[in-house]
């Protein structure tokens, strides 16, 4: 009988992917639903991982995981290795999911991979180092994201309203939700889903965008300068070669008009930037971090516990 050789997991706020391997090569994904960053990941992940090798009747040789959110990935190695739950598990790895982003979509080469939707994040990685650019949440980072499209909208509704900034068609927009716009704020403020619901907006900027309002147009181009910016900070700060290949992924990427004016921004400093297709995944990505070259640069990114030979005997 095969043995479980790998579980693999990218674990997202939407949906958690999972992919069981065996020893003889067969493989089987599931979706399952997803983690809670606001929550502690740790007690979320091993209870997943739990009930996986309970239902498989078999503790996988080795747990690999993507995580998305801010999270102690060393911590949460350590963590998941002492859990009685996963005794036969005899390796953990835990990555931030810009790194099995990277992994999906570019493989172990060198280049960038940027992601985009409510947040974004971007991983570099050259010849001897790997960076990871922004990533670091509404409040301090994300620029050009879909939160930050939506809180720049938001923004030049309330400009408009004040008399501080142009006429928009996006306030048609935003008095869809809060008909008493001087209302709005307090609204929002005290809503849990505030992040999402800013986020929202996005999307119909994008589209007013293209018919050609001023003011979202405006907004749209300067996302795209943002994740530009991103894009070629990682690749400078990795020395990744003049033609190094880039991966965008995301939601935000889905609007056309931001998507060619980030990579027209991309060229203008990158002439010869290859933007690229995904070879695959986030699923395949974490998959992808069992088997990673030992002295692969983005080794420095990525947490790895193992149980002593000693503890496996026991």
């Amino acid at each position: 009988m095969s043995a479980l050789d790998l579980l693999a997991m990218d674990a997202g706020q939407t949906g958690t992917k999972v992919r069981l391997r065996w020893d003889d090569g067969t493989s089987r994904d599931d979706l399952l639903p997803g983690v809670l960053t606001d929550r502690p990941l740790l007690p979320q992940l091993a209870d997943i991982a739990e009930r996986i090798a309970h239902v498989a009747g078999d503790a996988p040789s080795t747990l690999a995981i993507g995580v998305s959110g801010v999270t102690d990935v060393h911590a949460e190695a350590e963590g998941l290795i002492r859990r009685p739950g996963l005794a036969g598990v005899q390796r953990v790895i835990v990555a931030h999911d810009s790194v099995t982003s990277f992994l999906g979509v570019l493989g172990d080469r060198h280049g960038a991979v940027l992601a985009v939707g409510t947040g974004v994040v971007t991983l570099g990685v050259g010849p001897r180092s790997a960076v990871r650019v922004d990533g670091w949440g509404n409040i301090m980072g994300d620029a050009g994201s879909g939160y930050w499209i939506g809180r720049e909208a938001l923004d030049a509704v309330m400009r408009a309203h004040d008399g501080r900034g142009a006429a928009t068609a996006l306030t048609a927009v935003v008095q869809e939700r809060w008909p008493d716009l001087e209302a709005a704020y307090t609204q929002l403020q005290a809503a849990p889903d505030r992040v999402r619901l800013v986020a929202s907006f996005a999307a119909p900027t994008a589209e007013l965008a293209a018919n050609g309002d001023a003011v979202a147009l405006a907004i749209c181009r300067a996302a795209a300068e943002e994740l530009a910016l991103s894009v070629t900070s990682a690749l400078r700060s990795t020395d990744a070669p003049a033609d190094a290949p880039v991966g965008a992924i995301g939601g935000v990427l889905q609007s056309d008009l931001i998507r060619e004016a980030f990579e027209v921004n991309v060229r203008a400093v990158r002439p010869e930037v290859r933007f690229v297709p995904p070879l695959g995944t986030g699923l395949d990505g974490a998959a992808a971090l069992a088997d990673l070259a030992p002295r692969h640069p983005l080794r420095e990114q990525l947490a790895q516990a193992v149980r002593t030979s000693s503890e496996v005997a026991a």
